[in-house]
């Protein structure tokens, strides 16, 4: 545990764009979240708003507000939001200046560099507070070429992988790990974006912040490590957005490189084009043809999980009910049904 944090999350936390404070409201092991600040849904609790479960995090109007109310000073103000093209809104910038003015750290996932702006580090070098960019590529030296000692790896790796960006791919892998250990069994989670560093998963690197060159070999590196250290029954790979997708087509590294022994594909039936691409015709492939593509690189689809948003329970269950006849093999929707039930399938794997 780092310590204690307030999300910042601009307005935006009742949104897709507010994904970050989505994962470190239902969990993260880094930090004790002690509030998030946003502008709407005052003094509700967060839980509620993104799932109906209540977690005890509270919304606040403002970081003055927090300070009052609770007479708390967090350690940390983690910006909670996935912004376009990974710039830090300018209208964030009073409440970070804020912050750091109370000596309170700032953590970002962006890809805008706070320990890069001027402003920012002179405020945090005048009251001890520390900038913290959780994207910053690591140093060449620190990289690790792919070696083929994924072989060696003889638990279940499991990828969780999904039909587009934004569908809750790592939600549904910090389930499973966490319905593997209700079953009694070591599992672990392999991040693969700022979130899952954020909520303290202890194995993995940020993609989309590495050199292409050594994206095989930071994923491999991370699994062997992870195997290696931790002898686990069974390894969750958290995928990035999708094979297709046309501004950012990712998946093929986890079913080559990481030697995926299953899928998981992550389903979002209400959208029906890439996320921010519909305009230009870009549908997102039926879920059968999707599979077809996974399964020509030799790891089998396990199972599909639905994400549940924009449609009603009673929808979700409907959807459940027509891919199952479809496809043949398990559906499950997360939120409504848990994911306990795919934890023999996938022992059975190895």
């Amino acid at each position: 545990m780092d310590g204690t944090a307030v999300i910042l999350t601009a307005g935006l936390y009742n949104s897709n764009a507010g994904k970050t404070a989505h994962g470190l409201v239902r969990g993260t092991e880094r930090y004790d979240i002690l509030g998030v600040i946003d502008s709407k849904d005052i003094g509700k609790d967060a839980g509620i708003i993104l799932d109906g479960q209540h977690r005890g995090i509270p919304i606040f109007a403002s970081l003055e507000a927090f300070v009052k109310e609770t007479s708390q000073r967090p350690d940390y103000a983690i910006i909670g939001i996935a912004s376009s093209g990974g710039k830090i809104p300018e209208e964030m910038y009073p409440v970070l200046k804020l912050a750091l003015s109370e000596g309170i750290s700032l953590v970002s996932g962006l890809h805008e560099f706070l320990s890069e702006m001027p402003d920012f580090i002179a405020l945090a070098e005048k009251h001890g507070a520390q900038l913290i960019d959780v994207r910053k590529p690591k140093h060449r030296k620190d990289l690790h070429f792919w070696t083929g000692e994924i072989k060696q790896v003889s638990c279940p790796k499991i990828a969780v992988m999904g039909v587009d960006c934004a569908v809750g791919k790592r939600t549904t892998a910090r389930f499973l790990t966490e319905a593997a250990r209700r079953a009694g069994l070591t599992a672990e989670m392999i991040y693969t974006g700022q979130t899952g560093w954020l909520q303290g998963n202890r194995y993995g690197f940020i993609l989309d912040s590495t050199v292409n060159d050594f994206v095989s070999g930071e994923l491999e590196h991370a699994i062997v490590s992870c195997y290696k250290e931790q002898s686990p029954d069974m390894i969750f790979v958290e995928g990035q957005a999708a094979l297709r997708n046309p501004s950012g087509p990712c998946g093929a590294e986890f079913l080559v490189s990481g030697q995926a022994d299953g899928v998981v594909l992550q389903a979002i039936p209400a959208r029906k084009q890439f996320k921010g691409w519909g305009h230009l015709g870009f549908d997102i492939p039926p879920i059968a043809k999707e599979i077809a593509l996974i399964e020509m690189f030799e790891s089998p689809v396990i199972a599909v999980t639905i994400n549940s948003k924009d449609m009603s329970r009673d929808e979700t269950m409907a959807i459940k009910q027509e891919y199952e006849a479809e496809l043949g093999i398990p559906v499950l929707a997360p939120l409504y049904e848990g994911l306990d039930s795919l934890i023999p399938l996938i022992q059975g794997l190895k």
